[in-house]
């Protein structure tokens, strides 16, 4: 033999190797489902909280916040008839911040 190695110190090491890439790759597998079930209660969390803010925001007078227009206001808070409910409104393109308007979600109708 030229390299001094016999042919089963070779295949324990080999063995070996085998051995600790396993490991690791347990450790890794349990590792990221734990993140991806971290990161999916997060998403949950998150969409609750936005649920929870959509419902407080819309109590029956209602101010306009910047970027807003008629219609994500009818979206966000159930009242498709706004503009019939808001008889200051002449054009509903003419929606500002600050502007204080009733609403009436679609449940209580």
């Amino acid at each position: 033999m030229v390299c001094g190695c016999s042919s089963t110190a070779v295949a324990e090491r080999i063995s070996w190797y085998c051995a600790v890439f396993l490991a690791i790759m347990l450790v890794l597998s349990c590792c990221e489902s734990r993140t991806s079930e971290f990161g999916i209660e997060m998403m949950q969390m998150q969409m609750q909280m936005q649920q929870e803010n959509m419902k407080k925001a819309c109590d029956e007078i209602y101010v306009v916040r910047e970027g807003e227009t008629l219609q994500t206001i009818s979206e966000k808070c159930g009242d498709p008839y706004i503009v019939e409910e808001n008889p200051h409104i002449h054009d509903p393109d003419d929606v500002f911040p600050g502007l204080v308007i009733k609403i009436n979600p679609f449940t209580n109708r």
